[in-house]
C-alpha cells in the first residue's frame, strides 16, 4: 500500500471517528470521560483507614455519609419510570449488607436512611446478624396532626440521630407551621437523640432561624447547578439547589453543623467536582447515595478533597 493510500485510509478513519464523537449522546460522552479516569483499584493504595470525622454534639460522624435513597429504591431518575424498580431488584438485603460493609472498611461510619419496614428489617439484620457498626441518621416525616409516631419508630429502632425530611419541613414552613418543626425537634431531644431539620428550600432554613429554632444540625441541598438537566423552575426531578450562591452566603452565618445533600445532582455531577464544591461552600458533612462499586472511589475522593487546599470561608461547625 502506498503512502498516499495510507494517508487516505487514515483520514477516512479519523473522519469516521470525529463523526462518531459528534453523534454521541450526552450520556455517552460523559461515560467516555469517566472511563478515562483512574480506576478505584489503581488508587486504592492511597486510602486512609482513619477517615475524617466531625462531631454533632457527642456523635462522631464521618464527613462522608452513606445516603439511603438508592437502598430504598427512591432514586431521582428524571422521567425514567423503571429505575426505582430496578434498584429494588439490585439492592437485595445481601447487597445492602455488602454496601454497608464496604463503607465501614473505608471509614464511613454513618448511613442516612428513612424509617419504614424495609429499614427495620435491613438495619436490624445488619446489626444483629452481621455485626455491623454503622450508625443510623433517621429521616422522619411527622404530620401536622401527628408529630410523634414516625419519630417514635426511629427511636425504637435505634437511630443515633433523627431529622425531619426536607419536603416535610418545606411544607410546614409554607403552611406557616414553623412552630411545629420546633415541637418535633424537642420531641426528638426528649428521647436523648440528636435532632435536625432538613430543607430543600433556603427559605425553610431562614424561617427556622428567624423563629429562634435551634436544631442540632441542618440538612440542606447544595450543588453548582452546572449540569444540563438542571434547567429553570419548576422543578422536574432534576433541580435541588435553585439558589446555590444565596444558600452559601446564608449558611455561612448559621452556627449549626450542616449536612449537605443532593450535591451530585442525582448523579449528574462528578464526585471530584461535587464533593469539593460542597465542602468549599461550607458543608461540614456530605450525604451521598452510593452503589457498592462506588464506595471505595468516593471515599478516596472525599479524603483527597479534605486533605487538599480547600477555598472555604465558613468555619467548620462540626
Amino acid at each position: 500500500m502506498s503512502k498516499q493510500e495510507d494517508r487516505r485510509k487514515f483520514l477516512k478513519h479519523s473522519t469516521l471517528a470525529a463523526t462518531g464523537a459528534a453523534m454521541m449522546s450526552f450520556e455517552e460522552k460523559a461515560l467516555l470521560a469517566a472511563n478515562a479516569q483512574p480506576s478505584p483499584d489503581s488508587r486504592a493504595s492511597s486510602l486512609q483507614t482513619d477517615f475524617p470525622q466531625g462531631k454533632i454534639k457527642d456523635l462522631s460522624i464521618s464527613r462522608l455519609i452513606c445516603g439511603g435513597n438508592l437502598l430504598s429504591g427512591h432514586a431521582h431518575s428524571r422521567d425514567l419510570i423503571y429505575v426505582s424498580s430496578l434498584l429494588k431488584q439490585y439492592f437485595t438485603d445481601d447487597k445492602v449488607f455488602e454496601t454497608f460493609e464496604l463503607c465501614e472498611e473505608n471509614g464511613i461510619n454513618t448511613m442516612l436512611v428513612r424509617v419504614d419496614d424495609d429499614t427495620k428489617r435491613i438495619i436490624g439484620r445488619y446489626w444483629n446478624e452481621r455485626g455491623g457498626q454503622m450508625q443510623w441518621i433517621a429521616q422522619v416525616k411527622p404530620k401536622i396532626n401527628d408529630l410523634t409516631s414516625d419519630i417514635q419508630r426511629a427511636v425504637d429502632r435505634g437511630a443515633a440521630a433523627i431529622y425531619i425530611q426536607g419536603q416535610v419541613s418545606d411544607r410546614f414552613v409554607s403552611e406557616e407551621h414553623v412552630d411545629l418543626l420546633g415541637e418535633a425537634v424537642e420531641i426528638i431531644r426528649k428521647n436523648g437523640i440528636v435532632a435536625g431539620i432538613g430543607a430543600h428550600e433556603l427559605n425553610t432554613v431562614v424561617a427556622c432561624n428567624e423563629a429562634g429554632l435551634d436544631p442540632d444540625f441542618y440538612m440542606k441541598t447544595i450543588n453548582s447547578k452546572s449540569y444540563w438537566s438542571a434547567g429553570p423552575m419548576p422543578r422536574k426531578d432534576s433541580v435541588w439547589a435553585e439558589t446555590p450562591e444565596e444558600t452559601i452566603a446564608y449558611m455561612n452565618g448559621i452556627k449549626q453543623p450542616w449536612i449537605a445533600f443532593k450535591i451530585l445532582g442525582a448523579g449528574a455531577i462528578k464526585p471530584q467536582e461535587g464533593f469539593r464544591y460542597a465542602f468549599e461552600s461550607g458543608a461540614d458533612f456530605i450525604c451521598v447515595g452510593m452503589f457498592d462499586f462506588q464506595v471505595t472511589e468516593d471515599a478516596i475522593i472525599a479524603q483527597e478533597v479534605l486533605s487538599g487546599d480547600l477555598n472555604r470561608k465558613r468555619e467548620w461547625r462540626a
